[in-house]
């Protein structure tokens, strides 16, 4: 265990991320009741940042630093350069992406370019303020010049988006920490959902009425759990009561290859879905046995060959690096057998095991199983990508990845996952409806995002859907001239 002691200062979130990010396996606490063997004080007197690490009572670092400019972003990336400096000299360890802890590391990027300051400038920065390693900065300034030219050619500041929760699976993966309901045990609640979800379309369609409609998502759990009726009845209803006339996307997260079937997929043709995903997350029988994927390889395969019979031209598909117990050799046999499929393009995510996932619950279970050199594992995808004529265009991150690493959606040219950057990059209003969806409001500085949650219950979702409406309007009211 690590206590952190805080004099005079605060960033506590902050600290404790990037301390975590050094030590992964290790408890963090401020709590100074408990007895640890390694404490981390932080302390800040007449504009001077000191930093000491002791072990065992005795002091193994001490460093500092002088804070020229007292405002807070200033002050935060001072006492985080100084921060990364100590932990890295106690553990021998750099991190690729510095001091950066955040999920979106290319927004930092993308608000130097949008104010027109040059690239290699911008690449200075990401080295110098958040001491990001040469090869992490240039993955960043690619996925960001990409996303410019993109955002360059749709209307996003006059529009927003509709992303919509389906919060039921097939089965709970063992890494899986989202608000998913098992169908085996909740399938009599689907049609209620349903019921409350078109309450909740009818409210957003007329709930921005001066901007238009840029992308539509269907999330999950898995959309496609529904069966074929409740799938076409929702998707009509979604086509009926929003103008489609500006959407460039109309994506459908199919995820799980067994809950796809033929009819399925020419349903989301006929009502013109654009993008789907058919997500396999590694293609070892063994590996998706062991994290609760009830479907086969061989599944993967004939889904795909099924939704290209379809007439679905941009189809997706998701990897998981660092997934228990598997090796740089899986992960290379894993995209040997997507190369045959041809996807239109590959998202790359690390492995991070959120504290809800059953893979954290139970990890006593699951020793010994960590996967070893997940940074080889990227490495291994970024080189196929490039092979495969796949552009990385978005990137974000969470807390508890694998070797303080990224997920990376890759595309080929066009088939770029316009709903990924906009939400990525916070570009404009979404509108999330559904359990467990969070609304994100996006003022027209850029800068100023407020946020509207769902309740993540389906019971609850379906009892109090006037509420999750009420809560979404209270947001748009007040600031009507600004959202609307």
């Amino acid at each position: 265990m690590i206590q952190i002691k805080l004099i005079n200062i605060d960033f506590e979130y902050d600290i404790q991320s990037l301390t975590k990010a050094f030590f992964t396996k290790e408890d963090i606490t401020f709590d100074d009741q408990k007895e640890a063997e390694r404490v981390l004080t932080v302390s800040y007197d007449k504009n001077q940042i000191g930093i000491s690490f002791s072990e065992n009572g005795i002091p193994i670092l001490s460093k500092s630093d002088t804070v020229l400019d007292d405002e807070r972003r200033n002050k935060k990336n001072v006492l985080k350069r100084l921060l990364y400096n100590v932990l890295s000299e106690v553990t021998k360890l750099t991190l690729q992406w510095g001091t950066l802890t955040g999920i979106r590391p290319t927004k930092l990027a993308m608000e130097k370019l949008e104010q027109g300051e040059t690239l290699d400038k911008i690449e200075s920065f990401m080295y110098d303020e958040y001491l990001c390693s040469k090869e992490k900065t240039k993955l960043c300034m690619d996925i960001v010049t990409r996303e410019h030219r993109i955002l360059e050619e749709i209307d996003y500041k006059n529009g927003y988006s509709i992303y919509i929760g389906i919060p039921f699976c097939p089965s709970t993966c063992l890494y899986c920490s989202f608000a998913s309901y098992s169908l085996e045990r909740f399938s009599h609640l689907v049609d209620d959902y349903i019921d409350a979800l078109f309450k909740e379309i009818e409210y957003a369609k007329n709930a921005c009425p001066n901007k238009r409609l840029t992308t539509v998502y269907l999330g999950g759990g898995t959309p496609t759990t529904l069966n074929e009726e409740q799938l076409e009845r929702l998707l009509i209803k979604i086509r009926k009561e929003f103008d489609f006339t500006h959407v460039k996307e109309f994506t459908v997260e199919a995820g799980r290859p067994d809950s796809i079937t033929r009819d399925k997929l020419r349903i989301l043709k006929e009502q013109g879905v654009s993008r789907i995903s058919i997500n396999p997350q590694t293609m070892k029988q063994e590996t998706l046995d062991l994290i609760g994927r009830k479907h086969t390889v061989d599944q993967i395969r004939e889904t795909f060959a099924i939704a290209r019979e379809e007439g679905h031209d941009n189809i997706n598909m998701d990897i998981i690096i660092g997934l228990p117990g598997e090796s740089r050799e899986d992960v290379e046999d894993t995209l040997r057998e997507i190369d045959k499929l041809s996807p239109d393009s590959l998202t790359v995510h690390t492995l991070a095991i959120k504290r809800a996932a059953n893979l954290n619950i139970y990890k006593d279970q699951y020793s010994g199983l960590e996967a070893k050199d997940v940074s080889g594992m990227l490495d291994v995808c970024l080189e196929y990508t490039k092979e495969a004529d796949y552009k990385p265009y978005y990137l974000y991150r969470q807390k508890n990845m694998a070797e303080n690493l990224e997920n990376i959606g890759y595309a080929r040219e066009g088939k770029e996952g316009i709903y990924n950057i906009l939400i990525m990059e916070e570009k404009q209003t979404i509108l999330a409806l559904g359990a467990g969806a969070a609304s994100k409001f996006v003022f027209p500085d850029g800068y100023r995002i407020e946020r509207a949650e769902n309740v993540k219950s389906v019971t609850d979702y379906i009892a109090r859907v006037d509420e999750m409406i009420e809560r979404k309007e209270k947001v748009l009211s007040a600031n009507a001239k600004q959202l609307r």
